[in-house]
């Protein structure tokens, strides 16, 4: 099977080896997404900011592979403190609430800025087009 990939200019990219997103038939993975864009943290201080930042960014590689929101099946969001989770699930709602993926929040030790609060990817299966 043809595997297309979406990158998005991350300086990690490059250097760890991996792309944004990946295509396999109708399978959709999205890498873990952060609140990065030009190397700068988007969202400082904001786990609601953040986690929208990401949703977008997300929701362009999906739409980059022929994919869209109510394609996903399954997200992970890793957050630095699960006591922000209010937050986090706001945004995180207002993505899903119609799609209603199965969903993962886990606290993590850290991320790879400390500014960073959370890391969200997702598992999209295309149902059509």
């Amino acid at each position: 099977m043809n595997r297309t990939r979406v990158f998005t200019g991350s300086p990690w990219e490059p250097v760890v080896g991996y792309c944004r997103a990946i295509r396999v038939g109708d399978r959709i993975e999205v890498a873990g997404t952060t609140a990065m864009k030009d190397g700068e943290v988007v969202g400082v201080g904001n786990p609601y900011e953040q986690a929208r930042f990401i949703l977008q960014t997300i929701e362009q590689a999906l739409q980059e592979l022929g994919g869209q929101l109510s394609d996903v099946v399954r997200t992970r969001m890793f957050v630095t403190d699960i006591s922000l989770w209010e937050e986090f699930g706001k945004a995180h709602g207002e993505y899903f609430r119609e799609v209603q993926p199965v969903a993962t929040m886990v606290e993590v030790k850290a991320l790879i800025d400390p500014q960073l609060l959370i890391e969200i990817e997702v598992e999209a299966i295309v149902t059509k087009g």
